[in-house]
This record gives structure tokens, C-alpha cells and sequence, in this order.
């Protein structure tokens, strides 16, 4: 009897992804595993299965059973069902109706000169904090700052909190966590329902405040719901980000032929750059979750209703079936159809957003610093395998 391997799997380094997914995409595109607690969950491998099984509605985050579903992690994100499985669409649609424009395309286009003034700022603390040796942490000054003041504002959470809430995050993520993430969730639900409260009092230009304004329209949007959605938002609004900054940074700088092209043509290869980093950045190397809500056929093989499914988007978007030379970080590669924001209904509403930040953290960091390199060789990083966004602890650089 052959053993399902289990996640995450062995990977060379924190820029590449475990070579036993090429396996795997030759095999099948849905194949056994077993999550890091050691529940049974279906790894979708290839990118055609994971953009179907994406906008297949018979999928969700709950689960018909929530007592008997699978679990994936201690964390308390990405760790089991979330929701209610009778209300799962409604809350949803609700959701993308509350925040689609608070973080639409358009937003985002405006909020650009704004961001470009955080990088810059961002950029001078990097600069100043430059020791004796010529070194400085681009990830303290920068990967991290950035996301989080642009979240803030955004949501209109004060930036003086972001060390207890990023402390929050780092707890809510572990993926051995031994009940204390729970723990942290509790205290970050309890977190964003003091901020609605002074939202209430205090309304402001923000998206906790619109959050606030629909729960007194709509008696339905419950207390809970609105401090799981806000929680939510901030948790994911800057792990994510702070993650591909990094990761995007180090792509270039990790072969200095590719930085200096960019260098030479940062407006020309802008575009392709990030989505390029979209693509091969794989911080955690678990993939999404979803529960079947009642069997599905896919691949050649039986979803049973209620099994685990965890798309890998890191597989999916080295598919070669998909991707010509898929491991290549090619910037001129058209089209570039990666899932990395998902598909479908579910596409991440913050992928406007992210690509904001990462467009103009990349364009202001090489223009500024075109002879950035890193001060240590990448096999001596830091990397949080101990999260379930995964990323690096500290990303020293020098010029």
C-alpha cells in the first residue's frame, strides 16, 4: 500500500517549490495527501483542475459537517472550515457587495501617487538605517512597513497598533500552534470589535466604517460576522503582500543579470515583472483550502462530499502544459494566466490592491537602489516554515 506523502513537502529553497509537485502533475492532477496535523485532503496539482475546481460552486470554505472535516493546521487561518455551510453564499456575496469598491481597479489607480509617497518614506528609513558594514533589513523597513501602513489606512486601523497586531498575525498563523492560535484569533476578533466601536462613535473614510454603516442597514450582518470579515482583511491585507515583496525582491536580486535588464527598462518590464513574481513566488506551499459540498467528478477522480480539497497554486502555475519553460522568470511572458489570486467568483478582491504595492515598491526601490544585492548568500534567510503564510524573518541588502 503506497503512503500519501505528506504537506508541506521538501523544497530545495525558499525561491522554489518542492520538486515532488513535477511528480505529482505527471501522475494525476488530484492525488491523496495527508495535511501537516495528518488529515486525508485531495492536492490538485495542474492548472486546468485548479481553475475549474476555483469556480465550481459545489466547493466552499465551510463544510456540511464541520465536527467531522478534515483539519489541515493548528493556525487558525487556512486550518479547517470557516463559515456557516447554510449561509456560506449569502455571507459571501454579501461580502464582495460590501468591499468590491473600497478595493476596486479604479481605487486602487488613485491610491497609487499615495502609495509611491509610503515607498518613498519607507525607502529613507532604509537608507538611514544602513549600519557601519553597508547593510540594512529591506524586509523591516519596507516588505513589512509598507503593506501594513497602506492597510491601515485603507481599513482606518491606527498605525501605532501594528506591532500587537502583526504579533496577532504571527500567533493566528503557526502552524503548530498548540491551541494558543485560537487563543490569538479570540483576542484579534476582540481587537476589531473595539475598532468598530469607535467607528460607531468616530465614523471615518474608511472601509471598517463602511463595514459599520451596513451592519446598522442590514440587522442580518451580525457582530460576529463583521469582526471575523474585518479581522480578516487586516490579517491578510499585509502577511500577503509582505510575503511577495520579499520573495519578488529576492528573484531579482538573486541573479543580478535579471536585475540590471530591469534596471535598464523598468518601465518597459514593469508589468511583467510582477506578474512573473505573482507567479513563482511561493511563500507557504500549502495551498487554499475547500471542502466538496457534494461529490465532484474531476481529473478522473471522485471528490466525495466533504472531503478536503487544497489547490496548490504554486503547482498550477509552473504547469507546462500552461507555462512554456514554467520555471523560467521570463517579464515578456504573454499571456501569463497564473491562479495566484485564485479564479473565478473567489478571485481575491485584494488583487488590485497587491499589485499597486508590488508595482510601485519594484519601480521606486531599483530606480533609487539600481545596485541593490543581498549581503547574504539566500540559504542563510530566515524563512517561517513555522507559518502558514510562510516568507522570510529578515531580508538583509546593501548597496
Amino acid at each position: 500500500m503506497i503512503t500519501a506523502p505528506r504537506l508541506p513537502f521538501d523544497r530545495p529553497n525558499i525561491l522554489e517549490v518542492a520538486p515532488l509537485y513535477a511528480v505529482l502533475r505527471r501522475e494525476a492532477p488530484v492525488v491523496p495527501v495527508r495535511t501537516p496535523v495528518g488529515d486525508p485532503a485531495w492536492l490538485v496539482t495542474r492548472h486546468a483542475e485548479a481553475r475549474e475546481l476555483f469556480a465550481d460552486p459545489r466547493l466552499g470554505r465551510s463544510h456540511p459537517d464541520p465536527e467531522s472535516a478534515a483539519m489541515v493546521t493548528e493556525a487558525a487561518v487556512m486550518n479547517g472550515p470557516s463559515g456557516s455551510y447554510e449561509t456560506e453564499q449569502h455571507e459571501h456575496d454579501r461580502m464582495r457587495r460590501l468591499l468590491v469598491p473600497a478595493f476596486s481597479a479604479k481605487r486602487m489607480r488613485l491610491l497609487g501617487d499615495h502609495v509611491a509617497e509610503l515607498v518613498d518614506g519607507c525607502l529613507d528609513d532604509l537608507v538611514a538605517a544602513r549600519d557601519a558594514d553597508g547593510t540594512a533589513d529591506l524586509h523591516e523597513h519596507l516588505s513589512f512597513p509598507l503593506p501594513v501602513l497602506v492597510i491601515c489606512e485603507l481599513l482606518g486601523v491606527p498605525f501605532a497598533d501594528r506591532e500587537y497586531f502583526s504579533g496577532l498575525s504571527e500567533r493566528v498563523a503557526a502552524i503548530r500552534s498548540g491551541g494558543d492560535a485560537a487563543e490569538a484569533m479570540a483576542e484579534f476578533h476582540a481587537y476589531t470589535g473595539r475598532l468598530a466601536a469607535r467607528k460607531r462613535a468616530e465614523p471615518g473614510e474608511d472601509v471598517v466604517t463602511d463595514l459599520v454603516r451596513a451592519q446598522e442597514a442590514d440587522p442580518t450582518f451580525g457582530e460576529a460576522e463583521l469582526t471575523r470579515l474585518a479581522a480578516g482583511l487586516l490579517f491578510a491585507g499585509h502577511e500577503t503582500t509582505v510575503g511577495r515583496i520579499d520573495l519578488g525582491v529576492l528573484l531579482l536580486l538573486t541573479d543580478p543579470a535579471r536585475r540590471d535588464a530591469f534596471v535598464a527598462d523598468i518601465d518597459g518590464r514593469l508589468h511583467g515583472t510582477v506578474e512573473e513574481v505573482l507567479r513563482l513566488s511561493a511563500p507557504s506551499g500549502l495551498g487554499l483550502l475547500r471542502y466538496a459540498h457534494t461529490d465532484v467528478e474531476i481529473g478522473g477522480t471522485t471528490i466525495r462530499r466533504g472531503d478536503a480539497v487544497l489547490i496548490s497554486t504554486d503547482s498550477a502555475n509552473r504547469d507546462a502544459g500552461v507555462f512554456d519553460e514554467p520555471e523560467a522568470f521570463d517579464p515578456t511572458r504573454r499571456p501569463n494566466p497564473h491562479v495566484s489570486f485564485g479564479y473565478g467568483g473567489h478571485f481575491c478582491i485584494g488583487a488590485s490592491l497587491a499589485r499597486t504595492e508590488l508595482s510601485t515598491v519594484f519601480a521606486r526601490l531599483f530606480a533609487r537602489l539600481p545596485g541593490l544585492r543581498l549581503a547574504v548568500s539566500p540559504d542563510r534567510l530566515d524563512v517561517r516554515s513555522d507559518q502558514v503564510t510562510g516568507g522570510v524573518r529578515a531580508l538583509p541588502v546593501t548597496w
